[in-house]
């Protein structure tokens, strides 16, 4: 993934306000991503728990989606959608987005269950392990599993539009 500004970030958001997006917390170690090693770029908010962003490279654009989750998890094992990572107590849990434009408006959304941590990137690239769960044994490759990450992104954020 590219590098991006805060600019860039606050400007990408598809289903929130102008407003929201401005006020949202956006990453403060924007220079100490890997981002050689991004495929989205992923953060929760401290400050207001059960808040997480993504920002998505999609056509030649970037998205950026906000998103709701219960902050504990489920305490069982549970695997992440996006990288097929499994995790125990509560290191994955139903990433909520409300979708885009009167559907959103409407109260519609969409949901996916991922890694708390939006650390999808790391874990298929194998540079994050997860603190008690594991992946199961894959004869894909790093690059392949990376391109599953973003296969299964794009197929999230495309069901925002529909």
């Amino acid at each position: 993934m590219d590098p991006l500004t805060e600019r860039d970030i606050r400007a990408s958001f598809v289903n929130c306000s102008k407003g929201e997006a401005k006020r949202l917390p956006a990453p403060r170690d924007l220079e100490g991503r890997p981002w050689e090693d991004l495929d989205f770029l992923g953060w929760t908010d401290p400050s207001f728990p059960g808040r997480g962003y993504i920002v998505v490279p999609r056509d030649d654009e970037v998205v950026g989606v906000a998103m709701r989750f219960e902050q504990q998890g489920s305490g069982k094992t549970q695997m992440c959608t996006i990288c097929l990572t499994t995790h125990t107590r509560g290191g994955v849990a139903l990433m909520t987005a409300s979708k885009v434009g009167d559907s959103g408006r409407a109260g519609n959304a969409v949901g996916t269950y991922m890694c708390i941590d939006l650390a999808c990137s790391l874990y298929a690239r194998g540079k994050k392990k997860p603190a008690l769960g594991s992946r199961y044994r894959e004869d894909l490759d790093a690059d392949e599993k990376a391109e599953r990450v973003r296969d299964n992104l794009r197929a999230f954020v495309d069901r925002l539009y529909v």
